[in-house]
C-alpha cells in the first residue's frame, strides 16, 4: 500500500484516558479512520505507516467519525508505537 493512500485512510490517533489504559491494559491503540475504510485497509494502512502488524482490527461508528480498534502482538509493540505517535 503507498503511504499516500495509507494517509487517507488513518487520520489521526484518538486520544482520551480510556484509550490511554487500552494501550496499557489490552494492547490496543484506537485511530480515528476513513468512514468506508474496512479492516483490512486499516490493518494494511497500520503495517505501512508504522511499520508494526495489527492481530486484529475491531471498528465502530460514533459522532466523531468511524473508531478502528488496532490490536498489536504485546503490550511493549502498542507503547512503543502509541509513543512513536505522541499518544503517551
Amino acid at each position: 500500500m503507498k503511504v499516500e493512500l495509507a494517509n487517507k485512510i488513518i487520520l489521526h490517533p484518538y486520544i482520551t484516558e480510556k484509550t490511554f489504559e487500552l494501550v496499557e491494559t489490552e494492547k490496543k491503540i484506537c485511530f480515528i479512520v476513513e468512514r468506508s475504510a474496512s479492516k483490512l485497509a486499516i490493518k494494511n494502512a497500520i503495517n505501512t505507516l508504522y511499520k508494526q502488524k495489527a492481530i486484529t482490527v475491531n471498528t465502530a461508528r460514533t459522532v466523531y467519525g468511524k473508531k478502528a480498534f488496532a490490536e498489536f502482538e504485546s503490550v511493549d509493540i502498542a507503547r512503543d508505537l502509541a509513543t512513536k505517535i505522541g499518544m503517551l
